[in-house]
């Protein structure tokens, strides 16, 4: 019987989410690698992250999107899975709109972090 859980997530970019990644100060390793689990079960993932007591947690493509695989019951984050998921994903779409945005010719012209969290962007683009 597998421990392995399998999270669904709204990610789809691997570039973005290896930069969220970076971002969060999270080592990770690139390419098809596996994810140790409980009592010797592995599960491939395209992003590995190692945890200190032998089990780790990646990221795999599930044809949609990339879904965080992890042994729930060995996890070694100082966050919560949740939390881990949030700070993720908001880095994730940080970067996703920066690229996208710059792509169609705009540039941020205000970032501002708030209290909650949240980040707020204003971007501009100059037309001849």
């Amino acid at each position: 019987m597998s421990h392995f859980s399998q999270i669904k997530t709204q990610i789809r970019n691997l570039e973005s989410l290896q930069v969220a990644l970076t971002d969060l100060g999270i080592d990770w390793k690139s390419g098809s690698r596996v994810v140790r689990g409980y009592r010797g079960q592995t599960h491939t993932a395209e992003i590995t992250i190692e945890q200190g007591n032998g089990y780790d947690l990646g990221f795999s493509w599930n044809g949609t999107e990339y879904e965080l695989i992890a042994d729930l019951q060995y996890w070694q984050q100082p966050l919560s899975v949740d939390c881990f998921l949030r700070k993720v994903t908001q880095s994730y779409a940080y970067h996703t709109v920066i690229k996208e945005t710059a792509r169609q010719g705009f540039q941020v012209a205000e970032q501002q972090k708030n209290e909650d969290g949240s980040i707020r962007l204003l971007v501009q683009r100059w037309s001849a």
